[in-house]
């Protein structure tokens, strides 16, 4: 699968987007798990539907069994220097036509940095590639306004906000939906 590195990277810090590896959903797992319900609330997730930490390694283990267009889920992991600090989901998605996307920064201490905006362009570039997307949507919940930011620095286009509850294991909150549409492929 495509992976992604930060052109020049040797001027600064070495951002790097790549598939997560099955060995890593714990990364996911633990990231909803140990957040604080103040988090939760914040991304909208309600903590009474998460599935158990086992029940979500099952599901991962299935879901990486199948072929990458047949997947419920497709994962990537952020890294900086060469750790692991945040990870994008990709879900609803129809190969070839679209997907949703969720973004993650691990760690409080590096949110607000501007790393975000950048892991959000390689995520998108990493994404179209590799689904062959025409178009990649990502709805933060309307009042977490950093990932608004972010995606609106990142290219992203807005397109509406309204009260949605996109997944099983969110509560009915705002939502502002982003559009970034695939880049032109040049003539041949």
């Amino acid at each position: 699968m495509p992976e992604s590195a930060q052109p020049g990277a040797s001027a600064g810090p070495a951002l790097r987007v790549r598939e997560m590896q099955l060995e890593e959903v714990g990364i996911r797992i633990d990231y909803f798990h140990d957040a604080s319900d103040d988090d939760l609330r914040l991304i909208g997730v309600q903590r009474e539907r998460l599935l158990s930490r086992e029940a979500w390694r099952e599901f991962y283990e299935a879901d990486f069994a199948r072929p990458i267009r047949d997947r419920i889920n497709y994962l990537l992991a952020w890294e900086l220097d060469g750790d692991v600090v945040g990870m994008a989901i990709a879900d609803q998605f129809t190969f070839g036509e679209q997907a949703f996307m969720h973004l993650h920064i691990l760690n409080a201490e590096r949110r607000r940095t501007g790393l975000g905006t950048e892991f959000v362009k390689l995520t998108a570039a990493h994404l179209f590639k590799a689904l062959a997307l025409r178009r990649l949507y990502c709805q933060p919940n309307a009042f977490n306004v950093a990932p608004n930011r972010t995606l609106q620095r990142a290219g992203f286009r807005y397109e509406f906000t309204r009260e949605l509850a996109p997944r099983p294991t969110d509560f009915p909150q705002p939502l502002t939906r982003w559009v970034l549409e695939a880049p032109p492929v040049p003539a041949a």
